[in-house]
């Protein structure tokens, strides 16, 4: 029985729902199916969570926009941040290059002065070693000569405020200069606050400018080394010369001899001198010491110290000898050098012909004055090529030589008288050795 009563209600068609509208007269129904009942819900579902939706964005609308506004405002002031660091940066490298160019000018302009001071002194060395050279101090190969080369090559070329230093000195800082590259920039805000440069176009640029300073310093010290060389050795030649004129009792020149400035009727406060510079000091000094030279040696080279008759055959000293005419004991005045007829005579020294044709036993004789009281002579010539009054020089040709006169044979007789005195010429001539190395 309940088998057959749960078949009935298995098999029992569920009834459909009806759905009655009613207006009027007008009845309506409408059967409600299933699917049309899931469709409702699922519309109710859709229109149920879009409601749920707009009413949650309405009500979060404003904290939304206030956190997307803070965002934006957070981004703005990062960027903001990060642009006025990049200004500092910018405003310090523009700072350090304005302070790398000063400085880099005013290195500039030191170098230029001590350019201007070598150049200066250098063109005060070259008439000092001219004088120098011609005083023998130094030679033309230039072994003893100043180092006037690099002050040459350090010479400034002048234009606006800028010097150009042969030598590679500021074409380096240029290229320097233009090789050197702000620090880069990072995006991290940390660090565009500073930036640290581990090297500079400053740095680059004063090395340089040590470098070069050093080599002046180094061209400038060679110079007052030189010049006090010179000096010291300009004052033991006129020493020298100073002392083998002295021993002949040649009076010295004006322009050495040391005479006391006159202090009898001079005055007023003390004020320090304009200028303290040793090396202008020793350059006064050098040039004192020349002029000294100059003067000793003008007059060394004004007298007779030199043979007249070099690699000749001495046939008769100075002194006493037995006459060859008269074969008793007579004075020799001079020196007898043997000579080839016809052989060119010249003098010992510059000075003015004051006897010239036969002159007695001397037959054909030339005189010349040497002054300080000196003069030579020179006999047996067989041509006299000079006159009176004519001012020769060592290269000259006074006469040719021969046998005129007292004369056994061709010979030059030479004598050398000191005061109207005649002196043995061979102390002149000795004298003349030992000033070799000074005089021309």
């Amino acid at each position: 029985m309940n088998s057959g009563h749960q078949h009935r209600v298995f098999g029992k068609r569920a009834q459909e729902h009806i759905l009655i509208l009613a207006s009027g007269d007008k009845v309506r129904h409408m059967t409600v199916r299933p699917w049309m009942a899931a469709l409702a819900f699922c519309f109710v579902g859709v229109f149920s969570i879009g409601y749920l939706l707009a009413t949650s964005y309405l009500v979060l609308r404003d904290d939304l926009i206030g956190a997307t506004m803070a965002r934006q405002a957070r981004m703005q002031h990062d960027y903001e941040d990060r642009i006025a660091a990049l200004r500092a940066q910018v405003d310090r490298i523009t700072s350090r290059q304005l302070l790398d160019q000063q400085v880099v000018e005013d290195k500039v302009d030191k170098l230029m002065e001590q350019q201007m001071a070598l150049t200066s002194r250098h063109g005060k060395l070259d008439n000092l070693l001219d004088r120098a050279e011609s005083s023998g101090l130094t030679d033309k190969d230039g072994a003893a000569q100043a180092p006037s080369s690099p002050v040459q090559s350090y010479a400034p070329d002048i234009k606006g405020k800028r010097a150009s230093l042969t030598g590679g000195g500021i074409e380096a800082i240029e290229k320097q200069l233009a090789s050197g590259a702000p620090a880069d920039a990072t995006p991290d805000n940390s660090t565009l606050a500073y930036v640290p440069a581990a090297d500079t176009v400053g740095d680059r640029a004063d090395r340089i400018f040590s470098k070069v300073t050093l080599s002046l310093k180094d061209v400038e010290q060679d110079q007052r080394n030189r010049v006090e060389q010179l000096t010291s050795d300009a004052g033991s030649a006129a020493n020298a010369i100073e002392s083998v004129l002295t021993r002949f009792k040649i009076p010295m020149p004006e322009a050495a001899a040391k005479q006391d400035e006159d202090d009898s009727a001079v005055g007023g406060p003390y004020v320090e001198p304009e200028s303290n510079d040793d090396f202008n000091n020793s350059l006064v000094a050098l040039d004192g010491a020349l002029t000294r030279l100059e003067a000793v040696r003008s007059t060394a080279e004004s007298l007779p110290f030199r043979n007249p008759a070099i690699g000749k055959e001495m046939t008769s000293p100075f002194g006493n000898r037995r006459d060859p005419f008269l074969g008793r004991l007579a004075l020799h005045s001079g020196i007898d050098f043997r000579f080839s007829p016809g052989e060119k005579i010249r003098p010992t020294a510059p000075g003015k012909v004051i006897s010239a044709g036969w002159t007695g036993g001397y037959g054909n004789m030339v005189e010349v004055d040497h002054g300080n009281g000196i003069s030579t002579r020179y006999g047996h010539m067989s041509e006299v090529l000079v006159k009176v009054g004519d001012i020769v020089d060592r290269s000259d040709v006074i006469g040719l030589a021969g046998s005129t006169g007292r004369s056994t044979g061709t010979h030059l007789h030479y004598e050398v008288r000191q005061d109207g005195r005649a002196v043995d010429p061979v102390y002149f001539m000795n004298a003349g050795l030992k000033l070799a190395t000074y005089i021309k």
